[in-house]
């Protein structure tokens, strides 16, 4: 790509040079508009329920031109209100704190928004479109100007000080041109790849499940289970309760106060459904911990070798039945929201994590759980769930297999995300490339 004929330092060390016919405009003088809003009180229905006032929250952000938010507000939230404001659509937002901090969208709809959010609007100086690329192309430097430890916080007063230097209007439009048409060929690879990894994991999915309830021999001779939507499985195979292999109990009663960072390793129902679904390995995962002092008050809660641990609420049906095993030889606590699976016998803890993790079995889970917003999972419940076991040898067979197809799969799958990220790079770095002058693509757009 072509550089420009000359350029001039802009003053800000992260832009570095730019084009020597670009201006430089503060946000605050770009435009007539910047404001933000509020949250009515939660929970009460005057103010949510039933609401037909589009309300706007940085989770809905998408980087991109938005259609439509999540949530609504009634009428007389904004009569009661005064910082909720509605704002037009083609109005630029972006995050100012939060998980979402930095992302941004440009509204296709009118809309209030909460306090995180902050919307320009009413400009004839800097194409909205341009700002949006300029933003995301130096969303890292951006978030530096943040103030605040534990949670950064672009202020209002912080971006409308933000100064951005541009070429005409015209020339914006050109460039966004460019970058609309580029960018849209680089989100196309990454949604193949996406589809992809959504492909293995289907794929993997349905491998785990025919081993786990059909066996490895496509000749055996089968038999009804007689367990609801499971069907027919190996006539050999035996169907117990969980209650039958396992004994149960609960995981420490603590919060999140109660975690420390040294001490027993301890893992809680969030870290369940986030970060080690399956297995536990403590040798590679790392975990908040607790007071070796619960080590003699709640005993039962410390989880050994092959010992599985259930998340007993999920905020989403799908979650129910997330569960982990311990991989390693370590000594670790159950925490918060945890049943506890030990065996009695002696068993391949493996296979029933392969077991547990099966649609078949999962369904079963989420035939029982209970709830609307939050869906919990009990003791009983789970020890009166059924399950069906082959031999200790076909389970070593099935061990075998499964481990070798899924590292396959883990490998195609990793391999994916890794080019996912490049082109995610590639693309953030195209932008900031074009939106500060680095290069000059005027001329290549077709």
């Amino acid at each position: 790509m072509k550089k420009y004929d000359s350029y001039k330092d802009s003053g800000i060390e992260w832009i570095g040079e730019i084009p020597s016919h670009w201006e430089s405009w503060k946000i605050s003088h770009a435009f007539n508009r910047i404001g933000s809003g509020t949250t009515p009180e939660s929970g009460n229905p005057i103010y949510h329920e039933n609401g037909t006032i589009n309300w706007l929250n940085t989770g809905d952000l998408n980087d991109s031109v938005l259609d439509f938010c999540s949530k609504k507000i009634t009428t007389r939230a904004l009569k009661d209100y005064s910082s909720l404001k509605l704002f037009p659509s083609g109005s630029l937002v972006m995050a100012m704190y939060g998980a979402t901090i930095g992302k941004t969208a440009i509204l296709n709809f009118e809309t209030t928004t909460n306090q995180a959010c902050c919307v320009f609007c009413e400009n004839s100086i800097i194409e909205l479109k341009f700002l949006q690329y300029w933003f995301v192309g130096n969303k890292e430097q951006i978030i530096n100007l943040a103030i605040g430890g534990g949670q950064p916080n672009i202020s209002q007063n912080i971006l409308k000080d933000i100064r951005v230097w541009c070429p005409n209007y015209s020339e914006q439009i050109k460039l966004t041109q460019f970058l609309d048409h580029k960018t849209s060929q680089i989100d196309d690879l990454i949604a193949k790849k996406d589809a992809l990894i959504q492909l293995l994991e289907e794929e993997r999915a349905a491998m785990i499940n025919q081993a786990v309830t059909k066996g490895l021999d496509p000749a055996v001779p089968l038999k009804e289970s007689g367990v609801e939507w499971l069907g027919e499985i190996p006539e050999h195979w035996a169907v117990v309760k969980v209650k039958q292999i396992f004994n149960s109990s609960k995981g420490l009663t603590i919060t999140k106060e109660n975690l420390i960072s040294d001490g027993i390793p301890c893992v809680n129902y969030g870290e369940i459904h986030s970060k080690f679904g399956f297995e536990l390995n403590i040798n590679e995962h790392m975990l908040k911990c607790v007071h070796s002092d619960y080590r003699k008050s709640d005993f039962k809660s410390l989880i050994k070798t092959g010992d599985f641990v259930f998340a007993d609420t999920s905020e989403d049906i799908s979650g129910a039945g997330n569960f982990t095993y311990l991989k390693s030889n370590h000594e670790i606590f159950a925490g918060y929201h945890t049943i506890i699976l030990r065996a009695t016998r002696n068993i391949e803890p493996r296979f029933f994590a392969y077991l547990f993790n099966s649609i078949s079995f999962r369904t079963l889970i989420r035939q029982s759980v209970k709830g609307i917003k939050v869906f919990s999972i009990t003791q009983s419940m789970l020890k009166n769930t059924s399950l069906w076991i082959p031999s200790s040898y076909e389970q070593k067979q099935i061990i075998e297999f499964l481990d070798t197809e899924t590292d396959r799969i883990f490998s195609l799958i990793n391999s994916a995300k890794k080019e996912i990220k490049l082109l995610q790079e590639y693309k953030t770095a195209l932008i900031s490339k074009v939106v500060t002058g680095k290069v000059n693509v005027t001329n290549d757009i077709t």
